[in-house]
């Protein structure tokens, strides 16, 4: 695309060194040190440091024009506007040609269970003969049968979120399904996404230390919604404490959908039953009972189950084949995962007060009654400390033993991640602490009986931990196996 193309399409407030404008730029950058020739250059503003200091070293890397928030002393074309930060979606959206207004697009949000709602939905699509790419926590992928391409977010940033839809566009997909996290959503990464449903999940305390109070992070989540149009459809959790808030942000021109177990809504879920080898359950859709015998375990699986046949209900999907889909699905990696069998350790991502609750009490479902539940955690550093302590509570009351140990604790010191952990516990001498996560996984190898089950919690599908200094590769589940059994 020329720049004098892209100028014309978006909103400025000066042009400096502009008399030459037929640059052809070759690609998008924000960072000056992955700077290519021919890019055009975006001066973001972060948290710690400015790309407006590094507009130098991306010219030395090839930028032809820089799009900045002040006049900067380079010899290239600046592009000034009011927020970089605002309009590099808006950019990135009109260099790759708007993929997303030729996408049927669904955006999954919440504290908890996007990235396998995601993963849920993706599957129904192709149970009924139409491609759905996905992009979120794990990455992209552009069929079920295929590896995630990495990611370094949930949602990410605007340039590379309208590359991957242009991808998905060049492979003749219609369809995509995504995790809209809250940061990509205040951040300005999803603008200019085109929309076309919506679904909520949960919202529980997680990212205080971004947003610093519920309300706040509730208005987040609530812009999704909120930017929905005619012809669109929203799905809610109808039991959700902020469900009611919601549904009035929604337009009324807008299909609404909700699903539950505890108040009424379209699709229902009601005598559930958990046993090892799954979760079974009556599913009530607008009057119509359904039996579900489902491979996926526990009740935040169930919760996850209702809101992709909910969205299945609002595409027009046959109910019945919905169901049968669901029913046989694993799972997603990392999330309630068994990684080893007798004694039974599971691997799963809760990092929040509200996702260790639901998974312990899962975990509690399959513990034999003469066996015991041990529960090994950590919490991230540099991140809200407040859930801390309440998550050391929830472990005190919910596991027969807890092993508190590191998460990623970046920047922070461990020890005193663990003793934010340890000041919402009763009685800390019944804990085991353990900095070295290793070492805390070998503990629980130590004291766990054939019948026990051990959880390990906060790192998921994570192959790496983020230490003060360095990434190390760090993976929960390979820990698992190789103590467990050798492999």
């Amino acid at each position: 695309m020329l720049l004098s193309s892209l100028v014309e399409r978006i909103s400025y407030t000066e042009l400096v060194n502009c008399e030459d404008m037929s640059q052809e730029l070759e690609g998008i950058s924000y960072n000056s040190k992955k700077t290519k020739p021919n890019d055009l250059f975006i001066c973001l503003p972060g948290e710690h440091v400015d790309g407006h200091e590094f507009a130098e070293e991306a010219v030395d890397n090839g930028a032809v024009a820089c799009v900045v928030e002040r006049r900067l002393n380079i010899d290239i074309p600046q592009i000034v506007v009011n927020s970089t930060e605002e309009i590099l979606a808006q950019i990135s959206s009109e260099y790759y040609g708007n993929p997303s207004q030729k996408l049927n697009v669904i955006g999954v949000t919440g504290t908890n269970g996007k990235t396998t709602v995601t993963h849920l939905i993706q599957h129904l699509y192709e149970a009924f003969g139409q491609k759905c790419a996905l992009i979120g926590t794990l990455g992209h992928r552009f069929s079920t049968l295929e590896k995630y391409h990495d990611a370094h977010h949930t949602t990410p940033q605007a340039p590379e979120l309208q590359r991957v839809m242009f991808y998905i566009n060049e492979k003749c997909i219609d369809n995509v399904v995504m995790e809209v996290s809250s940061h990509s959503l205040v951040q300005h990464r999803v603008d200019y996404v085109d929309f076309n449903g919506a679904v909520l999940t949960n919202l529980t305390q997680d990212h205080l230390d971004f947003h610093i109070t519920m309300e706040n992070y509730f208005r987040a989540k609530a812009m999704l919604f909120e930017n929905l149009v005619a012809g669109d459809f929203a799905v809610i959790n109808a039991d959700d404490e902020y469900a009611e808030r919601f549904l009035e942000v929604i337009s009324p021109t807008v299909s609404t959908y909700t699903y539950g177990i505890n108040k009424p809504a379209d699709v229902m879920a009601k005598d559930i039953k958990y046993k090892e080898e799954g979760a079974s359950f009556t599913c009530v859709v607008r009057g119509k009972e359904y039996e579900a015998n489902c491979v996926m375990n526990g009740l935040f699986s169930v919760y996850n189950i209702l809101a992709a046949l909910t969205t299945s209900l609002a595409l027009g999907f046959d109910t019945e084949k919905s169901i049968r889909v669901l029913e046989k699905i694993q799972g997603v990696a990392g999330r309630f995962e068994t990684v080893v069998t007798k004694p039974t350790v599971i691997v799963d991502y809760a990092h929040t007060p509200d996702g260790l609750e639901n998974v312990l009490r899962a975990a509690r479902g399959i513990t034999p009654s003469e066996g015991r539940l041990i529960c090994v955690f950590g919490c991230g550093g540099d991140r809200d400390s407040t859930k801390r302590p309440k998550m050391g509570r929830i472990a005190e009351d919910m596991a027969d033993t807890v092993i508190v140990t590191s998460d990623n604790p970046r920047s922070e010191n461990p020890q005193q991640i663990i003793s934010d952990i340890l000041a919402g516990f009763n009685n800390v001498n019944e804990v085991i602490v353990e900095p070295d996560r290793e070492m805390a996984i070998r503990e629980a190898y130590k004291l766990a009986k054939v019948n026990d089950v051990v959880l390990v919690a906060g790192k998921g599908h994570e192959d790496y931990q983020i230490l003060a200094n360095e990434t190390i590769h760090f993976d929960d589940r390979e820990k698992v196996r190789e103590i467990f059994t050798g492999y």
